[in-house]
């Protein structure tokens, strides 16, 4: 457990930012919980305004901080890319004038010797841009997280809940290694101002490789219901990202670039983060349990 720090969350509003906020302040941190609209924040934390593509707000919210997490992004924008890169270089040139001693940045698996998704891709250079401004970064890089609120989470449990049946892209084939919210959780917290942790980057996952597939099927049997599978290797991405935006709250651009990044596999290299961070991660089925429990007591 690192000392007590001041600590920026961005996106503390967002699905792991609102989880990490609270488990920050359960640790005994000063958290400052960035938003856009400190106005409606009621996460735990002292709430702060602050935008990624705007420079000044940004070095006001890190203003006495020690460490920051930056965990915002802009899946939902058709030029994703351009902006989380402008965003990258903001935020990285504010930390180093602000004197912080680390960033912990969540990003996405990969194997960087593949054809990685624009997805995928802009995860990466986000983590160079934020190295680029010379203030220690340590990444943890994660593919599905499995908790009440993620959107891949979601689209899996929606498709489950919704259809009696599913016609399947190829994607659905695609090998990943989903995560428990919670282990995401612990781990986030366990890096802040750990030695060992500062300049590294760590993969983390569950104990499970599954397909897409695998993990459907294994809803649907918890969720005591059958789900009848017929794949159809030609239906596009496109089509795929507007069958899903109909079937799911899924907006169709969010959905669209989240299938892009479907068809690479995303699998951990290694678990050097239990030597960080000791413990061994949930397994799939009581992920999905605890992500249905937590639905269901809202």
């Amino acid at each position: 457990m690192s000392t007590p720090s001041t600590v920026l969350v961005t996106g503390a509003s967002g699905f792991i930012g609102s989880h990490l906020a609270t488990a920050l302040d359960r640790a005994g941190h000063d958290v400052r919980a960035m938003t856009r609209h400190p106005e409606r924040y009621v996460g735990a934390g002292t709430a702060v305004r602050g935008d990624v593509l705007d420079a000044e707000s940004i070095a006001a919210a890190l203003e006495g901080c020690d460490a920051a997490y930056y965990l915002v992004h802009s899946l939902a924008s058709a030029d994703f890319e351009e902006k989380d890169a402008k965003a990258a270089r903001i935020f990285a040139q504010a930390a180093k004038a602000a004197g912080l001693q680390q960033i912990v940045y969540l990003g996405g698996l990969g194997d960087d010797n593949t054809e990685l998704s624009p997805h995928l891709r802009s995860r990466r250079e986000v983590e160079r841009l934020l190295r680029d401004g010379g203030v220690p970064v340590t990444v943890l890089r994660a593919a599905v997280v499995v908790g009440h609120g993620g959107i891949s989470w979601e689209i899996t449990r929606q498709l489950v809940d919704h259809l009696p049946a599913m016609v399947t892209p190829r994607w659905v084939q695609t090998r990943t290694q989903p995560i428990a919210l919670d282990d995401v959780v612990r781990y986030l917290v366990g890096v802040l101002g750990h030695p060992d942790a500062l300049g590294r980057t760590f993969d983390i996952g569950g104990p499970e490789v599954l397909r897409y597939v695998d993990m459907l099927q294994r809803v649907a049997r918890l969720r005591g219901r059958p789900l009848p599978i017929v794949g159809v290797p030609l239906l596009t991405p496109r089509l795929s990202s507007r069958w899903l935006a109909l079937v799911t709250n899924v907006d169709v651009m969010t959905a669209r670039n989240l299938i892009d990044s479907m068809s690479t596999e995303v699998i951990a290299h290694d678990d050097a983060i239990r030597t960080i961070v000791p413990g061994a991660p949930l397994g799939y089925d009581e992920a999905v349990r605890r992500a249905l429990a937590a639905r269901a007591a809202q």
